[in-house]
């Protein structure tokens, strides 16, 4: 007579088809689930099943309960917003919205794989979105893949084994005492000639110069306080303490700020008196400057 499995041991049966079966329970984050293994034999039926349950008690059960990429994705999402930088997060957000969930969505996260990935990033940059992009998109699945292991969802991260395109290393070279001449003077009477005046004469980065409030700047001393960044409306503190910093002034930044109109707290403001978009200077008036002061459009 056959020895009775114990409670929690499972079982194995054999189906009308002929193939053998392996029944066992497992705890999950919505009750008590069945999970079922298949084999041609009652040994090799037996023997994934004591490797199942093994996995079980030692606390080893990846079990993502039919959810799909997508809906992963924004769980995944909402786990991580105040863990890491308002920026950061819109950042992952947007790629999420715009690349993964549009893409492998509806693909269930147990089922997903790495040629699928692969693909994906193929499509991409055929599509014409450039190679750093496609690695923020990379960068982006890795992280809420390896969050996904940690939970006990998947038991690897597919995004490990896919590679993702290769940047080309381009080198930035600063402009020139003659090039600096030309943007300046390109610049003259235009809404952000002060922005460009700072630009040169401080080093100071355009998100440090959009989020510049005459508050910061001390034209009798002839020094301005970096304090907060600005993206896209989103008001930051510096990363990190290096970058709160005393910037002295030349006697043209100073002579350029005391000409400025201020309309607003912020030195550099939209019409609203709101903080300005960086993408909307870049594009708006960065790029035509370049191009009316006949400097290369990359710099």
């Amino acid at each position: 007579m056959a020895k009775r499995r114990g409670n929690g041991e499972g079982s194995v049966y054999r189906r009308k088809d002929g193939l053998w079966v392996g029944q066992y329970k497992v705890q999950t984050s919505k009750g008590i689930k069945t999970k079922y293994i298949y084999s041609k034999t009652r040994k090799e039926a037996a023997s994934k099943l004591a490797a199942a349950i093994a996995e079980r008690n030692s606390g080893v059960v990846y079990d993502s309960e039919g959810l799909t990429v997508g809906d992963y994705l924004v769980e995944w999402l909402q786990s991580v917003r105040g863990t890491v930088r308002e920026r950061t997060w819109k950042r992952s957000e947007e790629v999420v919205r715009l690349h993964l969930v549009p893409a492998l969505g509806k693909t269930r996260l147990d089922k997903l794989n790495a040629l699928q990935v692969q693909a994906l990033y193929r499509s991409k940059l055929e599509s014409g979105l450039s190679a750093r992009t496609v690695r923020m998109v990379h960068t982006t699945l890795h992280k809420a893949l390896k969050q996904a292991v940690r939970w006990s969802l998947i038991p690897r991260n597919v995004a490990e084994a896919v590679d993702p395109p290769r940047e080309r290393n381009t080198e930035v070279r600063p402009l020139d005492e003659g090039q600096v001449k030309s943007l300046l003077r390109a610049a003259r009477g235009e809404r952000f000639e002060t922005l460009y005046i700072l630009a040169v004469t401080t080093g100071m980065r355009s998100g440090e110069l959009l989020g510049l409030q005459w508050g910061d700047v001390d034209l009798e001393a002839g020094t301005l306080q970096v304090r907060r960044t600005v993206f896209n409306g989103r008001i930051e503190a510096p990363k990190t303490s290096k970058g709160r910093r005393s910037i002295r002034l030349t006697q043209t930044s100073v002579e350029a700020l005391r000409e400025r109109p201020r309309a607003s707290e912020w030195v550099f403001c939209t019409r609203t008196g709101r903080p300005v978009s960086v993408h909307n200077v870049h594009n708006r008036s960065w790029k035509p400057l370049l191009r009316k002061a006949g400097l290369p459009p990359e710099t």
